[in-house]
């Protein structure tokens, strides 16, 4: 994957306002160009050997491939779960303008 490859990264947390603060940070850190945020997601998961049936808040955010270890990282460093739920998934395609304003709206390797 090139480092101009735009990706999008997934997070989930049980508490959206600190989801959406999360986001803010991370759009003016430059780290992605934007985050569209879901309330209200059901999420069925088993963790430590326990079912759990939660609601909770999902961050899709859009960035360059570049950026992802360090969005990564940012989100082990201050999630409030010991192992957040954060997947990186590469955008196979896009509007080219569209691709073009991540690219411009985030830190350049």
């Amino acid at each position: 994957m090139a480092d101009d490859d735009i990706v999008d990264i997934s997070l989930s947390a049980d508490d959206p306002q600190w989801l959406a603060g999360f986001t803010r940070t991370l759009v003016e850190e430059g780290l992605v160009a934007c985050g569209n945020i879901v309330p209200g997601v059901r999420s069925i998961y088993r963790w430590e050997g326990r079912l759990y049936d939660d609601e909770q808040a999902v961050v899709v955010l859009h960035t360059r491939a570049s950026l992802v270890a360090e969005v990564i990282a940012r989100a082990d460093a201050d999630h409030p779960d010991e192992t957040p739920q954060v997947l990186a998934v590469p955008v196979v395609g896009a509007h080219p303008g569209y691709r073009q304003w991540v690219l411009d709206s985030t830190k350049s390797p």
